[in-house]
């Protein structure tokens, strides 16, 4: 069932999915290029009395506004957490579970909410620090925004099992995203910044790597297992960067086994 949440970073209404009607509560975050509809098949795959699932789209990624242009990444913490309250109010223990951009997100906001947030769940997330690109891609990306020529390059070179009517979906999805969008997120989760704030975070953290040709396991070791207290790793072998579309099955249990050690 759909919901639209009213958050006060901007003032501006964000919809968001709601699923389920169990607990925990747990906020699903898509990444870059992407709305919350990049997790469907996912959450086709969960069960819904296990948990109660919010899926909302970032900040700028239905309509492009003034205030999504002036967003940075500590605006998106505030507007996911504005989900969270509206959805649930205060009492709300969420569990966050990021893919690439949400997941870097996903460690602010529980960086920013230590005591509150109960679990994180980091699926090829971006570091905090950041993501530098190699030239050529860097190009590519920053030229994809409204090309669906670009995007279907750029999936194909993150993913390794992804079956051609999920192709098709994510370029739908991907070209539903306002250019502008895609461009200002992209110079955001590049630059990154705030690695020094996953100090702060308390929540028992799942890091899963795959086979991504952009964040291989060393590189989450390095930025994000390392950093964060207790955290550990876990890695599905063979998809790429979008285990969430290339292997839903897998990453749902993968989830509903985390909720279960809490």
């Amino acid at each position: 069932m759909d919901r639209v949440a009213r958050v006060d970073a901007g003032g501006s209404s964000l919809a968001y999915k709601r699923f389920g009607t169990g607990a925990p509560l747990v906020v699903l975050l898509h990444g870059w290029m992407m709305s919350g509809a990049v997790w469907d098949r996912t959450l086709a795959s969960l069960d819904p009395t296990r948990a109660t699932y919010l899926v909302p789209d970032l900040r700028g990624v239905a309509a492009w506004t003034d205030d999504a242009e002036r967003l940075d990444l500590a605006g998106h913490a505030r507007d996911v957490w504005g989900t969270v309250l509206a959805a649930a109010g205060g009492d709300a223990r969420p569990v966050l579970v990021g893919h690439s951009m949400g997941g870097q997100i996903a460690q602010l906001v529980a960086a920013d909410h230590p005591e509150v947030v109960a679990g994180l769940v980091l699926l090829n997330s971006v570091p905090a620090s950041g993501l530098p690109l190699p030239a050529d891609a860097l190009a590519l990306f920053a030229a994809s925004a409204g090309d669906a020529t670009r995007q279907g390059a750029i999936l194909d070179m993150a993913t390794n099992e992804l079956p051609p009517d999920a192709r098709a979906e994510l370029l739908s999805i991907a070209g539903s995203v306002p250019p502008e969008a895609i461009r200002r997120m992209l110079d955001l989760w590049r630059a990154g910044g705030f690695e020094a704030r996953l100090a702060d975070v308390r929540a028992p953290t799942l890091v899963v790597s795959t086979d991504d040709p952009f964040l291989p396991p060393e590189l989450l070791d390095a930025t994000i297992t390392t950093k964060i207290g207790g955290a550990r790793r876990e890695h599905l072998t063979g998809p790429g960067h979008y285990p969430l579309v290339e292997r839903p099955a897998e990453t749902a249990a993968l989830i509903e086994r985390f909720l279960a050690t809490l």
